[in-house]
């Protein structure tokens, strides 16, 4: 009978976090694929409202893909789970409910290594679901930066270029761009009205 493989040091809790368009996913992806070429077992979650390129897979902005399993709950990754998973691979984790962190925290206590991606800051500025804890309890931590599309700098934000006020709003760059700090505009672009509103088309006469 072949033992279950654990790491020498037990689990651990690795958190990869940053604005969109930073290489969180793309992160997420090479860390798993390098733990399978190492003959680990991998399981990947992502949440089951993100389906902006695929429904079963992780997909980066820059098309790297790997397959994953679609949850609508944090619980659901401990009822999927294979006891001989090694490896546990989360993305998207702002999109999950709180209790991604006591999941992630048993994940590890099992000796499992856990590795998450997600948006650390809404499109407000404001810390996102469950990464602020995530990010307390984690062993290590690694922030990616993003460019600013307005001027270039290292960019830590998420720029909505919507009117929509709800926190989650899927989207890609139709939707969003990263922004530094100075670039960064809170709460979305605010349209600015014309100065000159067209006539409407049915009022006839001066």
């Amino acid at each position: 009978m072949t033992m279950h493989r654990r790491f020498p040091w037990g689990g651990w809790i690795e958190v990869i976090s940053g604005c969109m368009f930073s290489g969180k996913s793309e992160e997420l992806i090479r860390r798993l694929r390098r733990a399978i070429i190492a003959r680990q077992r991998v399981q990947v979650f992502k949440p089951a409202l993100d389906d902006r390129y695929s429904a079963t897979q992780v997909v980066s902005h820059s098309r790297w893909r790997l397959e994953a399993e679609r949850v609508s709950r944090a619980e659901e990754i401990l009822q999927r789970l294979d006891p001989r998973t090694e490896v546990v691979g989360i993305d998207e984790a702002q999109f999950f409910d709180e209790a991604l962190v006591r999941v992630c925290n048993h994940l590890a206590n099992l000796g499992k290594r856990v590795i998450v991606a997600g948006l650390d800051m809404d499109f407000r500025g404001k810390p996102f679901g469950p990464m602020p804890e995530l990010l307390a309890i984690a062993e290590e931590v690694e922030k990616m930066h993003a460019i600013c599309a307005r001027c270039g700098a290292p960019a830590s934000y998420t720029q909505r270029l919507t009117a929509e006020q709800e926190q989650v709003l899927v989207g890609a760059a139709d939707t969003y761009e990263a922004r530094c700090r100075h670039c960064f505009e809170p709460g979305g672009v605010v349209e600015t009205p014309a100065l000159f509103p067209e006539e409407d088309e049915t009022t006839t006469g001066p």
